[in-house]
């Protein structure tokens, strides 16, 4: 976007009769100018990186301080490009940068959107998070309990999102998701987002949800993600 152009400001004509400034001062004034500038622009730099650090980036932004309150875990990896090179939905990718996988090669088509009793297809998994979806995961040793309050937060969050067991995972449960900032730079393939918890804290899983889902390097509606749809 072409930067915008300045305003044009109107001097204000100076009143007849009244003082003009000192000759010697115009240099002072100009150089006292002159340093404010630097100053102002030395200031404004400084709340540049504060801010930048704030919302972290590609480092997880404000997600990651009430993930890491709550004892979880968050990995912020560089995403492999999307491809539908694998051939059945069993299928997996040597190329997975993490475990669940959360970005590059998968099946060609989605799973459905909604909560499993079952493991889901990992191939097809990585397409409903390129699509901007999170997917919740929990091992075999999560208890029952927890197991339900991830299923009633999941209902909460109906549109793009799939709860379901992976039972490597043991005691932890993963959330992850994929997420491209600039939609429009062709060339990033964006972040894989992989957050690991020992307990299901609403706070924290609330924050991944804000901060990530439905910001997928191929976007869809949040309405056309609903359970029972592919």
């Amino acid at each position: 976007m072409p930067p915008k152009p300045r305003p044009h400001v109107k001097k204000k004509p100076r009143t007849p009769g009244a003082p003009r400034p000192a000759a010697g001062s115009a240099g002072r004034d100009n150089r006292l100018v002159a340093m404010l500038a630097v100053g102002g622009v030395a200031v404004l730099a400084v709340i540049g990186i504060v801010v930048a650090l704030a919302l972290g980036g590609g480092d997880g932004g404000d997600a990651r301080a009430p993930l890491e309150a709550a004892g979880c875990t968050l990995s912020a990896t560089p995403a492999l490009r999307g491809t539908h090179e694998i051939a059945t939905p069993e299928g997996t990718s040597k190329a997975w940068k993490t475990v669940p996988p959360t970005s590059g090669p998968h099946y060609e088509l989605t799973a459905i959107w909604g909560i499993y009793d079952e493991p889901v297809n990992q191939a097809q998994l990585v397409h409903n998070l390129e699509h901007g979806g999170i997917a919740v995961q929990y091992g075999d040793d999560v208890p029952a309990a927890t197991v339900q309050q991830l299923k009633t937060f999941a209902q909460e969050k109906s549109r793009g999102t799939v709860v379901a067991p992976y039972p490597s995972l043991g005691a932890r449960i993963a959330l992850g998701v994929w997420v491209i900032e600039d939609i429009e730079d062709e060339a990033d393939n964006g972040t894989a987002y992989l957050a690991k918890c020992t307990a299901f804290d609403e706070a924290a899983f609330e924050a991944f949800f804000d901060r990530y889902q439905f910001k997928g390097p191929e976007r869809f509606p949040p309405d056309t993600l609903l359970p029972g749809r592919q």
